[in-house]
């Protein structure tokens, strides 16, 4: 019986077994992260900024029409809100994180 244990313990006995590797990891070629994330605060900003151009004109009379203006704005507010909603839910996930236990 200890003999079994002492062919397991030697270091021949595990000449065959091959060492666990990471899987190799390719990059998929796309735009990173927060390359992402600044276009969709970029994008956003850029709604603002019209919906801002636009109203202003049609303070001043120089707008084609209210419709434009209005449409422009509400696309901004939503878009607004839509990254508000997306940068809570990744603070959600940040402090799930950081709650984990190691």
């Amino acid at each position: 019986m200890i003999q079994g244990v002492n062919k397991l313990m030697q270091p021949t006995a595990l000449d065959g077994v091959k060492a666990l590797q990471a899987p190799d990891v390719k990059s998929v070629g796309g735009p990173s992260f927060s390359e992402v994330l600044s276009q969709a605060i970029e994008s956003v900003n850029n709604q603002q900024n019209h919906a801002d151009v636009l109203t202003e004109a049609l303070a001043s009379g120089q707008a084609p029409d209210l419709h434009t203006v209005m449409i422009a704005a509400e696309k901004a507010s939503i878009s607004f809100q839509l990254m508000v909603q997306i940068r809570n839910k990744a603070m959600e996930a940040y402090q799930e994180v950081m709650r984990m236990q190691v």
